[in-house]
Formats: C-alpha cells, structure tokens, sequence
C-alpha cells in the first residue's frame, strides 16, 4: 500500500458520485420529456438512469487472498458498473387530448422520474462527495504534517 493509496481510493469516490449527480441532474431535466428515445419505431418517454456501483478491487487476487486467510488492500476504491434505465416502473398517464404524443384516448404518458426521489438521490450523492472531500483534505493535511516532520 502506497502513500497515495488512500487518496486514490478517494478520488474514484469523489468521481464516482459526481458522475451520480450528473445522471440525476439529467433526470431532472428530463422530467416533463415526452419523446425522447425510439424503440421499435415509436418514440418513447424518457426513462429514469440510475448509476450501479461496484468495488475496484474486484478481481481475481483480492478473492484469492481472501481464500487464502492473507491480508488484501481492502478498500481500493469504487468504479461505475453500467447507466441503468429504469424501463420497470410505469409513467404516470395524463390527459391532454392537444398533446402531440396523447394516444387515441387522450392520454400522453409521462416519463417515470419521481422529483421526489431524485432529490432525496441527490442529497445522499451530495454528501457522499462532500464527506470524501473532507477525508482527502484530512488526509492531505496529515501528509503535510509529515513533511513538516522531516523538515525540523
């Protein structure tokens, strides 16, 4: 294990939930989107993304240290897995016979992003990275420090 290993291990999480509100902004400003990807000819409503993290560490020596009772760096970070679109949960249904995009019956069918949710997402990713970035700069400032030790 480096010197730096912790701060790497910090930034791919500093990456990975920027990249997180990124994609919740993006639903959010995809909300009232009627007609957004074509799928066997049809347009469709937009589909709510959501971001599948995974461990960076996941390959075959840190399982097989694991097996064998040794110590592994544990805690190599995080990466992003895939964007993942939500095509389970329905869009809500609204009247508007005016609208381009209503059926036969009038009904235009919204896409499935709950404002709600992606705000609570929001909050959890925001103080994801605001508390990575204080552990880096905790961890800076003790690097310094350690400097400043070598120096006298």
């Amino acid at each position: 294990m480096t010197m730096f290993h912790s701060m790497n291990t910090t930034a791919s999480a500093l990456t990975t939930q920027r990249l997180r509100m990124d994609v919740i902004s993006s639903n959010m400003a995809n909300i009232d989107t009627t007609r957004a990807t074509l799928e066997n000819g049809e347009w469709q409503p937009y589909k709510r993304k959501s971001v599948v993290l995974k461990p960076q560490g996941d390959n075959f020596s840190s399982f097989l240290n694991t097996a064998m009772n040794r110590p592994s760096n544990a805690g190599e970070g995080v990466t992003v897995s895939r964007i993942i679109e939500d095509n389970e949960t329905p869009g809500e249904l609204l009247y508007d016979p005016e609208h381009p995009d209503a059926n036969e019956e009038g009904y235009v069918e919204m896409p499935n992003v709950d404002p709600l949710r992606e705000m609570v997402d929001l909050m959890s990713a925001t103080r994801s990275y605001e508390g990575n970035v204080t552990v880096f700069n905790a961890n800076k400032s003790m690097m310094m420090q350690a400097l400043q030790i070598g120096r006298s």
